[in-house]
């Protein structure tokens, strides 16, 4: 008996895709309307003398889900 492989259907390469958050620095941060956890805690690190920081994904940038 041979082994016999079949090919996967791969989904369209648009319903792979994921929604990402943008990364926010501190500044951004700071003068936003609606601060969230995330975003206090990593501006108070950054309040600290010296401290570096990359950013942090920020939930406001999500885009909206099309239905």
């Amino acid at each position: 008996m041979s082994k016999v492989n079949k090919k996967k259907k791969s989904a369209p390469a648009s319903d792979n895709k994921r929604a990402q958050m943008k990364i926010v620095t501190s500044d951004t941060c700071a003068v936003c309307k609606t601060p969230c956890k995330r975003g206090l805690d990593y501006l108070e690190r950054m309040s600290a003398t010296g401290a570096v920081g990359y950013g942090v994904p920020c939930v406001l940038t999500l885009p909206s889900r099309k239905k």
